[in-house]
């Protein structure tokens, strides 16, 4: 038995009477909402939207039941509920915030398209209304700035101007006659929106009367998906909610910067231009005071067996960074051999001059194995990180006894 759709003819109802067909176990959850034990329920009329067309379903309740989910299966909807309903009345209540938001969202992403497709040439090739965000998929050359921000005022001023949004039926050729924006192949009598003097779409899904009860709609950035441009946009309440999180955020980002909001993009330009500058003068002094101690530590250093200068230390605050300039500098003179382990954050640092003739990624290899940590590198120059840096003088020690050894 088909289940008369309400929704078709009045998004608005909010409350209906249905009559109970059947009621049977649920053999598996369509959603993840859902929670065993679990009901289906077929009714012979409902207001529930069933998730179609990018649009999720509504929840709300089926007398004491919980609504957690409704699914389109043929001609029947299909109602997962939280307990048994007995056949007979029922009164339906949907939970309006979720479908008048659902509207909301529907309704505008008509309209967009609409914009999109009318005035520059960008046809829709998807739509998805998710929990947070909206999206849809352009198909063309990407969409600039302009573009975005000239849909979002188009589809705005029609907002504000509250224009009629009526239910239209007529087949596929009817519709085709009068200029529907996208034809579709299929037989029978199709259901149309039409946003007056601006939109006519074949569509299944909940839209709002008017125009004005969008509310707003808000662009908000656009991302390359494929072959196709995604488009994410809020509409209603939505739009209104990430709008003021949207400039806490600004203010919040201008405090720190010490500016007004609208000279937020300058200061931080500024402050990274100085940051960058600044990272290139730490890297430089990092470099010359690594110079400088590689030649203190190779002036005290006296040569071991082979003539091998070897340089092993533990060292209390340096970061990977300095370990890998200090290594370097050592590695320059000729039978020299550096083994740095960082005492906080578990740095590792093995290097060597060619001439030692040692092997350091097997001299790595090896500490590692029997200290716990991860690293590589090649014959003259190895870098790792030890899972406890508390080990480090362990590491080092055990470094300094396979390397006597070899």
């Amino acid at each position: 038995m088909a289940t008369r759709r309400l929704y078709y003819d009045d998004s608005f109802e909010k409350e209906f009477t249905a009559r109970v067909v059947s009621c049977d176990p649920a053999l598996i959850l369509a959603s993840p909402e859902a929670k065993a034990p679990a009901w289906e329920v077929i009714l012979d009329s409902t207001a529930f939207y069933p998730t179609s067309g990018g649009q999720p379903h509504d929840s709300g309740k089926l007398g004491d039941a919980n609504v957690f989910d409704v699914r389109d299966d043929g001609e029947e909807i299909v109602h997962l509920v939280d307990q048994p309903i007995e056949t007979g009345e029922v009164q339906g209540c949907i939970n309006w915030p979720r479908r008048f938001d659902h509207m909301q969202q529907h309704t505008g992403q008509h309209l967009l398209s609409a914009m999109f497709q009318e005035r520059f040439g960008l046809p829709t090739v998807s739509f998805h209304l998710g929990a947070e965000i909206c999206t849809i998929d352009l198909r063309g050359p990407e969409p600039t700035e302009e573009i975005l921000e000239g849909a979002e005022r188009a589809s705005n001023k029609i907002i504000f101007e509250d224009r009629p949004v009526n239910v239209r039926y007529g087949t596929a050729d009817q519709l085709t006659q009068i200029g529907v924006r996208k034809e579709v192949d299929r037989e029978g009598i199709l259901r149309a929106i039409e946003i007056e003097a601006a939109d006519l779409q074949p569509c299944g899904g909940t839209h709002v009367k008017r125009t004005g009860q969008i509310g707003t709609l808000l662009v908000r950035r656009c991302t390359k998906v494929r072959q196709d441009w995604r488009v994410e946009f809020l509409c209603g309440g939505r739009a209104e909610r990430v709008a003021r999180h949207d400039f806490v955020r600004l203010r919040q980002a201008a405090d720190k910067l010490g500016c007004a909001p609208e000279e937020v993009v300058g200061a931080a330009e500024r402050a990274l231009s100085e940051r960058d500058a600044n990272f290139k003068s730490h890297r430089v002094a990092l470099e010359r005071l690594a110079k400088a101690e590689a030649t203190l530590a190779l002036q005290s250093a006296p040569p071991g067996p082979h003539g091998l200068q070897i340089i092993a230390r533990v060292v209390e605050d340096s970061s990977g960074e300095y370990l890998g300039f200090f290594a370097g500098k050592i590695a320059e003179s000729e039978k020299t051999i550096a083994l740095l382990f960082a005492k906080y954050g578990g740095h590792v640092l093995f290097a060597q001059h060619p001439s030692a003739g040692k092997e350091m990624s097997a001299l790595l290899k090896q500490v590692l194995e029997k200290i716990g940590g991860k690293g590589g590198g090649t014959r003259d120059f190895a870098r790792g990180r030890l899972d406890d840096s508390l080990q480090a003088e362990s590491a080092l020690s055990w470094a300094k006894e396979l390397l006597s050894a070899g």
